[in-house]
């Protein structure tokens, strides 16, 4: 492999779910700049056509699918779909994620059922089909975004005197991606297939941002004093998605500057 191709996307076709997403359109603009062929997949067609024209620039090649990872069977027909007309998914990375959230006490079955189905139900759905092909082609790299309170729990102390808190579904869930990831490594890693996890750290979106007393109390928990932006995500997903990662595997990468270190 020579170095200066190590990071190379040009013969990778890769899926990302919510891919035009806060967290998922600097996903997807790194590996469009890394020339990999782009799917990208989520509820909102509107979006990813949105998107797909921003990322035109880049001049690789990109795909767009309206997909509800909720659906098993819509999500069977969509891959493939994406098989019929490119032949392989090389990369697969499950940042979809939907959830309904409340305090535990007063959760209804139907909120914690939202949250499980959103996170590691949606990537069961998907994951499963694509293994299957990734085995047939004896290749494949899988990326989930799990959370860094699939790691640690919420301190209490930052929700408090605000609005917003982190509900139980949402950790439950990103922990069992995080398992899952390992276990797909450990079981299917002699097919040459790796999957690997990435645990962001504090990463609140642009209206939560807005809350200035909420964001000051997550910045002193982080070592390097600012919460996480987008863009801080890149790097990391070229590299899992890329050949320098060959031999990652089964790792929980967190991108936290440092959060759970305590």
């Amino acid at each position: 492999m020579k170095e200066n191709s190590m990071f190379s996307l040009k013969n990778k076709t890769v899926l990302i779910t919510g891919g035009n997403g806060y967290l998922g359109t600097a996903m997807s603009e790194a590996l469009s700049k890394f020339g990999a062929t782009l799917i990208v997949a989520s509820r909102n067609n509107k979006k990813n056509m949105e998107l797909k024209n921003r990322l035109s620039r880049y001049g690789n090649k990109v795909d767009c699918i309206q997909l509800d990872i909720s659906k098993s069977t819509a999500v069977k027909k969509a891959i493939s779909n994406i098989l019929q007309k490119h032949g392989k998914i090389d990369v697969l990375i499950n940042n979809a994620y939907y959830c309904e959230g409340a305090e535990f006490l007063s959760m209804k079955e139907k909120e914690w059922n939202a949250g499980i189905d959103g996170s590691i139900n949606g990537i069961f759905h998907i994951t499963q089909p694509v293994l299957k092909e990734m085995i047939k082609n004896k290749y494949g790299k899988i990326i989930n975004i799990a959370s860094m309170y699939g790691i640690v729990a919420p301190d209490v102390s930052i929700y408090e005197d605000n609005n917003y808190y982190n509900p139980i579904n949402y950790g439950v869930g990103k922990a069992g991606i995080i398992q899952m990831s390992k276990y797909i490594a450990s079981v299917y890693g002699k097919y040459g297939i790796t999957c690997n996890s990435i645990s962001p750290g504090p990463f609140p979106n642009k209206k939560v941002q807005e809350n200035k007393l909420f964001i000051n109390n997550l910045e002193k928990k982080v070592p390097i004093g600012r919460i996480g932006m987008p863009n801080d995500l890149k790097g990391i997903i070229v590299l899992l998605a890329s050949d320098a990662s060959d031999y990652i595997n089964g790792a929980n990468i967190r991108v936290d500057g440092g959060w759970t270190i305590w």
